[in-house]
């Protein structure tokens, strides 16, 4: 197939007239029937690469996505354009996921999004077969990886679809991957001959900056001052949210907090707040930026250090997507470097604390052995640990590994809206009404506000069906539970809480199997990750842009001429090659003993001017890399403390 009609419905449904760089070459190797492998930066228009050739195909594409929000977010941009498209996720119900699944087999359904938990449950696997699937995209690939940041088990899983579907392609997509993980990505999905898109991830016009700084509030209002436009404030705890917020707004900046915690309407207005720039900043943990697609933020502060190059990236990356200049800027100093150790100690408790978490987890909520599976239970954290007298934090670390290991699923507090579905006919629906006047109003209040009641799960909102009836909310819901009960509507009300979803029945403890190898190679990675994000806050003579495109396998990088590291060396007028000589030179010999000046220009060939070699030393000096002993002035290398 040539390009013009992908790009024809580009045009339609999305309203551009030509892809980004690698979409269309991308799509291509889709089109031909190529596994694909691409790799684009945060921004770089990732769902466009399988959305465009989903529609340009017969059939279903089906999406597997880790989180949430974002699957949501996706299914309603897709349905606002006129693409039907369904999403199956922890907190649905038995008969919701039946329709959905019904309507891939035998309606209109282009995307079919799944967590990968659920592509393993025996009633997809059961139905795949029964669907014209076109294409099997593959979010977030790099969780497929042990080695790769964010591992989830249940990816593993997903090349088993592959007997079900013959010939059809798979489109692999993540941000961030190094060249380890893209060899695992290839090998866990079973690539043959499959290609492999990468675009660089060097941004040119982004400005990457480390600030040592003890006081962060009052550098990030200068930040804040200095910088005009938008901006995202990452920080790690969800009460520093509000309290940066606040403290923005005492200082005249226009600013509001945003963690997963809160109700998902209040998110999705200081969402909107922001995008429509009615909010300039907005402070938030890591659960804010994933979707969203605002071009011209112009600067990015995290408050605490990432636990990650790859997270760091990902959220730094959200910064300067017009290509405009923007900022990256990382706060940090001595503590936060202990914090993130100790952080990550506490993150992998022992593997018998883990099992003993699970345990009490089927206690809690009085399961059998061997049920349970696929049922899903309202979980509030600090109930669960008060409960078993249990710290919060070993806890939540405890079932992020039962996650990752596929027992469970936890899902934020994302409130489901109440929905319904008409169970009856037009016709007996009127021959209900006749004989129940007392349910007449109500039911023709929901007709006139809904459309779509009699063939798919429709949102209701109770308080506006309320204010339209004048009933109290309460009898609202009585009369929508008697409908229910009456085999009239299928009711299932709004849910606040988290949810905890056990993905296989209750295990016997003795049978649950975390391997220990395993467990600590993972515990390996994460330290390397973790060394990887502290040097590169450390680092005080190469340039930020080529240390991110080093960890990800990009050697050849050039300086990007703009980051703080860069800035101080632009203004001694050497070259890269010119400073690099002399730093390779007068560091191991001031390691090994003192030395004064001139003792130094002599040991450094005379290609090298002396004007040069005294540029570098004052730079030493300056940035305090080379320490001069003040009682023989002479000069030894600084150690880092």
């Amino acid at each position: 197939m040539s390009l013009s009609e992908p790009r024809q419905i580009l045009l339609k449904y999305w309203g551009y007239s030509s892809f980004r760089p690698m979409q269309e070459e991308i799509i291509q190797s889709v089109l031909d029937g190529n596994d694909t492998l691409a790799l684009l930066p945060t921004g770089g228009g990732k769902s466009i690469c399988f959305q465009v050739p989903a529609m340009a195909r017969e059939g279903v594409c089906i999406v597997v996505s880790p989180l949430i929000a974002l699957m949501k977010d996706q299914v309603s941009n897709l349905n606002k354009r006129g693409i039907k498209a369904v999403a199956i996720y922890s907190g649905l119900s038995k008969s919701e996921i039946d329709m959905a699944i019904d309507n891939c087999v035998y309606g209109n359904i282009k995307f079919l999004y799944l967590s990968p938990e659920r592509l393993t449950t025996d009633i997809i696997r059961s139905r795949l077969p029964k669907m014209k699937v076109n294409l099997v995209a593959i979010d977030e690939v790099h969780c497929i990886s042990q080695w790769g940041y964010d591992f989830r088990p249940p990816y593993l899983k997903i090349s088993e679809i592959r007997e079900f579907l013959k010939n059809i392609p798979f489109l692999a997509l993540t941000a961030t991957a190094t060249t380890d993980v893209i060899k695992d990505i290839c090998n866990k999905l079973e690539f043959n001959n499959g290609k492999v898109f990468r675009k660089s991830f060097e941004r040119k016009n982004l400005v990457y900056a480390v600030i040592n700084e003890e006081n962060k509030l009052n550098r990030l209002v200068n930040i804040c001052r200095k910088v005009p436009g938008t901006g995202i404030i990452y920080v790690r705890n969800r009460r520093r949210t509000k309290e940066i917020s606040e403290f923005l707004v005492k200082n005249n900046i226009s600013a509001d907090f945003y963690h997963a915690g809160l109700d998902s309407g209040i998110r999705d207005i200081k969402q909107e707040a922001w995008i429509q720039e009615k909010r300039r900043v907005i402070v938030s943990t890591n659960a804010f930026g994933m979707g969203i697609d605002k071009p011209n933020v112009r600067f990015v502060v995290h408050m605490d250090l990432p636990d990650s190059p790859e997270a760091y990236f990902q959220e730094a990356g959200r910064a300067g997507r017009d290509e405009k200049k923007a900022y990256a800027v990382l706060l940090y100093n001595k503590s936060d470097t202990i914090d993130l150790d100790h952080f990550f100690e506490l993150s992998y408790p022992p593997l018998d604390f883990i099992k003993n978490v699970y345990n009490a987890l089927g206690n809690y909520f009085q399961l059998a052995i061997g049920s349970g599976k696929d049922k899903s239970f309202d979980f509030v954290l600090s109930d669960f640990c008060n409960h078993y007298k249990l710290d919060r934090f070993k806890v939540f670390n405890a079932l992020k590994i039962l996650e990752k290991e596929g027992y469970i699923f936890l899902s934020e507090a994302l409130i489901n809206p109440s929905r319904i579905l008409i169970l009856l006919n037009k016709e007996e629906l009127y021959r209900f009404m006749v004989a129940n006047p007392a349910y007449d109003q109500l039911l023709k209040i929901i007709l006139r506000s809904y459309t779509g009641l009699f063939s798919e799960f429709t949102k209701i909102d109770e308080n506006d069906i309320e204010t339209r009836s004048k009933l109290s909310n309460d009898k609202v819901r009585s009369a929508l539970w008697n409908l229910h009960k009456m085999n009239v509507i299928h009711y299932i009300p709004q849910n606040k809480e988290p949810q905890l979803t056990f993905i296989i029945g209750r295990t016997e403890l003795r049978d649950i199997n975390i391997s220990a190898e395993n467990y600590a190679d993972r515990k390996k990675y994460a330290g390397k990750r973790i060394k990887a994000m502290k040097d590169y806050v450390e680092s005080e003579n190469r340039c930020r842009s080529i240390i991110l495109l080093d960890y990800f396998g990009e050697s050849d990088a050039p300086r990007c001429g703009v980051c703080d590291i860069c800035i101080e060396r632009n203004k001694l007028n050497l070259s890269k090659l010119e400073f690099d000589n002399v730093i390779a030179i007068v560091k191991p010999l001031l390691q090994q003993k003192q030395m004064n000046m001139q003792e130094i220009i002599s040991k450094i060939p005379s290609n090298i001017t002396e004007n040069k070699i005294i540029k570098v030393i004052q730079w030493l000096l300056d940035n305090k890399k080379v320490v001069l002993e003040s009682e023989n002035r002479k000069m030894k290398w600084r150690e880092r403390e």
